[in-house]
């Protein structure tokens, strides 16, 4: 493991609307596979690739801060709530990487679906050069990029050496094969409003936080 001067220091971004175990498992495995001593999760505000959340900014940081009162694996990030403009990636690592200095190790991390959209993604060439990418891999599903040209891209930026991730301060990409959990926030959602059962999804302090806030009805 490297050093504390040289730890590497994962952020994990996303709506959390709300925050549920498909979230917190697959990024605990990755996190024991890379070797990471915390991850910093990081809710953003206004998600310029998806519809905006159900609940607000203040109602998601609560949930968020209880699913990981009891986890020390966990912090949170609340810079991207404080925002009213879109939530890009790049300009958070941008700013990362300005109080962090240029040779700190700073990694992302995103799903599967999310690397396979990334050329969408606002200046998503200049992320790469901000930080490394951990992505939680869907067992069994292949990475390829949607052309070959962007094939040849993350073949470039491929590496299973995770000392490197903790040497270097940017530009690799991991992929990790993590559980697949099969739960999305729009299903939670949905089962919320039908009065279902979520308290095999939903951590018990973020479940008792909807109900008495009767969120998602």
């Amino acid at each position: 493991m490297a050093d504390a001067a040289s730890q590497l220091q994962a952020y994990y971004g996303g709506t959390f609307d709300p925050i549920h175990y498909g979230h917190l498992r697959p990024v605990e495995a990755l996190a024991k596979t890379a070797k990471l001593a915390q991850i910093v999760i990081m809710p953003n505000n206004v998600p310029p690739h998806r519809p905006q959340p159900r609940a607000s900014s203040a109602q998601r940081k609560a949930m968020v801060e209880l699913a990981i009162a009891d986890n020390p694996l966990f912090s949170l990030d609340d810079r991207e709530l404080q925002r009213e403009t879109p939530s890009y990636t790049a300009e958070t690592f941008r700013q990362l990487r300005e109080e962090c200095g240029e040779a700190a190790p700073l990694a992302f991390i995103i799903g599967q679906d999310s690397l396979l959209s990334l050329p969408r993604w606002y200046h998503y060439e200049q992320l790469l050069e901000r930080c490394h990418l951990l992505v939680c891999r869907r067992p069994g599903y292949p990475v390829r990029m949607p052309d070959e040209k962007q094939q040849r891209w993350l073949e470039s930026r491929l590496t299973s050496d995770i000392a490197l991730l903790h040497q270097r301060p940017a530009g690799h990409i991991f992929l990790a094969d993590t559980p697949l959990f099969d739960i999305s926030a729009t299903d939670i959602r949905s089962r919320l409003a039908e009065n279902r059962r979520c308290d095999d999804i939903v951590p018990p302090a973020v479940l008792a936080y909807i109900r008495e806030h009767h969120l998602y009805r």
